[in-house]
């Protein structure tokens, strides 16, 4: 995402850094040009500006190099033996930049990691030797006897490159854990977020580094810290990606995280996007699609705290962004903890949810229809919900999203939208056990909707899930309105087993209708 984001004029310059260092040491004979301040040309300059940061190069450098080893593999898969030498050639000139742009941005490289480097320049010096002589018209043993050299140069180089990048992006994040841990000046505090922050967007395994290393404990404790807000906003963020990992959750569970959470989302000086950057952070901590965060016991003792907090920001949320965060988290935690259902109920979270829904300005995507609904499906298993449905018109709001029409093909929007459909008749489903909700269904047409979504594949963008939920829907209103039923319907939808309605209705041609 980083490299998408970055303007294209900008990256075509960077790759063009990298492809002309290799052309250029190329005809030198893979003889290293220096990298003296001196002699360093604008476009070096203006990159290193913006980066500020060696793990950047670092990263880049070590993405290029897994390339080149990847076709290189490739090639020798398809024995292209020609170009196999070309591009070993071109995997020892990016290894020796890396080394020779990691000792310039680094103080003293450990002992270890210099001992990889020889091993390094050892194996890529010993592959081109062999792929030099390589002759594509060598018989079969020979060539099938130089392709296993090849691999296993290959695949121990593999090893100890990523045993080396490894070393080095631990000590660098070492050092930017250490430097914000220490830092007293707010403009090395930010720059020391920054870098955290944006490490964090390049993938689980630095997220996995920067918790082992101590990040999760110093991010938290800059949050505990009076500081201009944006700081917290990007450590917030930061913490975000960094708990997608099973040691981050770990780590925010040793240092108290939830209890800072809480604070942050319930001390209303805190800015609106603070508390956003919060509600994030927990939706995180609570999502029911990963295993390691049910064990949050310290969650359950400041979640009550927490859920007001979520509910009042999505009731004073100036944005839809601002309320999507909020009602993710507390959509999460419905499922994290039943007992979470009966402290929305006691705040009035239906009403304020409901009329959510009929602000634009707060609920203006699917995303947002998605969670509020899954709220909704969640404290409908509790008996005083379907009173509070009917007080706040929940029926008609269900009904409403019932109506949404997916996009055709597969989306993010276009999934969110069949969740809409799927949650919105479970929730039905779930309060239809009230004669009074059947009533107001029923005389809402509740009924030709929900059969409708069942008989057209194209209204449910021919989504199984849709279908079983709208089911299920329909045979718990038939059981109090059998009446509101016409004959074919019931014997269709209704009397069958609930896996021939399925069949039938999921092989149900759109002419049928």
């Amino acid at each position: 995402m980083h490299l998408i984001q970055m303007d294209s004029v900008q990256r075509w310059m960077e790759d063009l850094r990298l492809m002309a260092e290799c052309e250029c040491m190329c005809i030198l004979q893979s003889k290293p040009i220096s990298v003296d301040g001196d002699g360093l040309n604008e476009l070096v300059i203006t990159s290193q500006q913006k980066l500020q940061d060696s793990l950047q190069t670092l990263l880049k450098r070590a993405w290029t190099i897994t390339t080149e080893l990847s076709n290189i593999f490739y090639k020798l898969e398809k024995n292209r033996w020609q170009w196999i030498h070309c591009t070993a050639v071109r995997m020892n000139c990016h290894v020796k930049s890396l080394i020779s742009e990691y000792n310039s941005y680094t103080r003293t490289a450990s002992a270890e990691i210099q001992q990889f480097e020889k091993i390094l320049i050892e194996k890529c010096r010993h592959l081109m030797t062999i792929t030099e002589s390589c002759m594509p018209d060598e018989d079969e043993t020979t060539a099938s006897s130089v392709k296993t050299e090849i691999v296993n140069t290959l695949t121990s180089f593999s090893q100890s490159f990523s045993q080396m990048v490894e070393l080095a992006l631990t000590h660098e994040i070492q050092d930017l854990v250490k430097q914000l841990d220490s830092a007293t000046s707010i403009y090395n505090i930010e720059t020391a977020v920054f870098s955290l922050s944006s490490l964090t967007q390049e993938g689980a395994h630095l997220c996995h580094i920067i918790a082992k290393e101590g990040g999760v404990a110093v991010l938290f404790k800059l949050c505990r810290q009076d500081a201009p807000s944006y700081l917290h906003v990007h450590a917030l963020k930061a913490l975000t990606s960094i708990c997608s990992v099973e040691e981050g959750i770990n780590e925010l569970e040793k240092v108290d995280g939830v209890l800072c959470l809480a604070d942050l989302l319930t001390n209303e000086r805190n800015s609106e996007a603070t508390r956003a950057e919060a509600a994030a952070l927990v939706s995180q901590i609570t999502s029911p699609h990963v295993n390691f965060t049910q064990h949050l016991s310290s969650f359950l003792e400041n979640m009550e705290d927490i859920v007001t907090a979520l509910i009042n920001l999505c009731k004073d949320a100036s944005s839809g962004e601002v309320f999507l965060l909020a009602s993710a988290a507390l959509a999460n935690i419905t499922f994290f903890d039943s007992m979470a259902c009966e402290i929305l109920l006691q705040l009035n979270a239906t009403k304020i949810l409901i009329e959510a829904c009929r602000d634009p300005q707060r609920v203006d995507t699917p995303y947002s229809k998605d969670q509020v609904v899954t709220i909704l499906a969640n404290m409908a298993i509790l008996d005083q919900c379907a009173s509070e449905m009917i007080q706040e018109n929940g029926v008609e709001l269900l009904l409403e999203f019932l109506h949404e029409k997916p996009l055709p093909g597969i989306s993010a929007e276009g999934a969110a939208l069949e969740r809409v459909l799927q949650k919105s008749a479970v929730t039905l489903a779930r309060l239809s056990r009230e004669p009074d909700i059947t009533h107001i269904a029923t005389s809402l047409n509740c009924i030709p909707r929900l059969i409708e979504l069942c008989r057209s594949p194209s209204e449910r963008n021919n989504s199984d899930s849709v279908l079983v939920a709208c089911l299920a829907a329909l045979r718990r209103l038939a059981v109090s309105c059998r009446q509101s039923f016409e004959e074919s319907d019931y014997q269709q939808l209704i009397k069958p087993r609930l896996v021939d309605s399925f069949l039938l209705c999921s092989n149900m041609e759109e002419s049928f209708v």
